[in-house]
């Protein structure tokens, strides 16, 4: 993925108002990231941790956690990367559509990875505290490609 400057982002949000997508906060470590390493940068709003945001090179999305708190034994699997967590690691996600289905308040929901770390568990660059990905005997390669289907698909299905 390019580095991505503050515009870049605010632009790329396809399902929310130019208004919000220009007031809400940015990751302040943006020149720190590792952006050979990242399929989509992902992060959470330190003043709302229901809300977290999702953008790729060319599209951004607003993004809500369901509520609720999930057992701790209890192992989830994230849809993006396939990486196991338990409890609270892994959460409903949902977006609203874009356009007139998103005004109607119409959405589309996945679990993903809480702390949205996808591209870093893929490439063994992050581990989950407890649990782990499951042994594959695809490449790191296909694994990266594999995502990149399913964030596809995922913002396919809001309409990005």
């Amino acid at each position: 993925m390019k580095a991505l400057t503050d515009s870049d982002i605010r632009g790329s949000f396809v399902n929310c108002s130019k208004g919000e997508a220009n007031r809400l906060p940015l990751p302040r470590d943006l020149d720190t990231r590792p952006w050979d390493d990242l399929d989509f940068l992902g992060w959470t709003d330190l003043s709302a941790p229901d809300r977290s945001y999702l953008v790729t090179d060319t599209v951004g999305v607003v993004l809500r956690a369901a509520t609720g708190q999930r057992g701790y034994l209890r192992r989830s699997m994230c849809s993006l990367c396939l990486t196991q967590h338990p409890g609270s690691g892994v959460a409903l996600m949902t977006a609203r559509k874009t356009g007139a289905a998103g005004r109607q308040g119409n959405s589309v929901g996945t679990y993903v990875c809480a702390d949205l770390a996808c591209p870093l568990y893929v490439r063994g660059l992050k581990k989950p505290a407890v649990g782990g990905r499951i042994e594959e005997s695809l490449t790191v390669e296909e694994q990266v490609a594999r995502l990149r289907g399913h964030l596809d698909g995922f913002l396919t299905s809001l309409g990005a």
